[in-house]
């Protein structure tokens, strides 16, 4: 459910009929569970192989990458990744800023020179995302939802923003299947405010399915 302003034209969550949704989210929490469970055995030799790669790239470095993110009501937690970037990619990010190729709340650039050639690879095809599987696990995040933000990013944000903070991140949502980074961020909450108001189990499992074909066909992910 959501209504849009006549004035801003700009979408508002329902929080009350959310809320009420106690069947949808107890069945999303079961099928999480069980799809991040499978998924990490059955995906276990692909993490193997991709852990090798990043440690003949880079022996000294790990193969993981942990960075703080904001959940639901802005609830911090740690968020798995491979490794994609050098190890100290955090410290030159200031340097970068004046660089960022998205508008808003959110640094992305095409040609980032802290991303490692394997890091390339894995963010091409989204494997570097992988990780956040055990997130999901853990009940941190959802299989679908709005991409978790970082503190720095939600310090920005405005009211209407922060409505994307009112459900449990997902590993996928509707911005990493239309488009990616070739979506502003104002789109992106757009994006994330209409799969909240519409979101159901066959709305969630159309975006699932959407994400497995990106593996195979890549939409702009850097």
């Amino acid at each position: 459910m959501e209504y849009f302003d006549d004035k801003s034209d700009k979408a508002t969550v329902n929080l009350e009929y959310q809320n009420r949704r106690y069947i949808y989210r107890m069945s999303k929490r079961i099928f999480d569970f069980v799809a991040s469970l499978l998924g990490l055995i059955i995906l276990s030799p692909l993490f193997l192989i991709v852990a090798v790669m990043i440690k003949i790239e880079d022996p000294k470095g790990p193969v993981f990458y942990s960075q703080i993110r904001l959940g639901k009501n802005k609830k911090s937690f740690k968020m798995f990744k491979f490794r994609s970037m050098i190890v100290d990619a955090d410290s030159h990010l200031k340097e970068l800023l004046k660089q960022n190729e998205i508008e808003g709340a959110m640094f992305k650039m095409k040609n980032d020179p802290r991303v490692t050639r394997v890091g390339q690879f894995i963010r091409k095809y989204s494997i570097d995302e992988l990780p956040q599987l055990v997130n999901v696990l853990l009940g941190q995040m959802s299989l679908v939802g709005p991409r978790p933000p970082l503190p720095r990013e939600v310090a920005k944000y405005t009211d209407h923003d922060m409505q994307r903070l009112t459900v449990k991140p997902g590993c996928t949502g509707l911005w990493q299947v239309s488009g990616r980074n070739d979506v502003g961020f104002d789109e992106m909450v757009s994006l994330d405010l209409k799969y909240i108001s519409k979101r159901s189990i066959s709305f969630d499992l159309y975006v699932m399915i959407k994400t497995v074909g990106i593996f195979f066909v890549p939409n702009g992910a850097y």
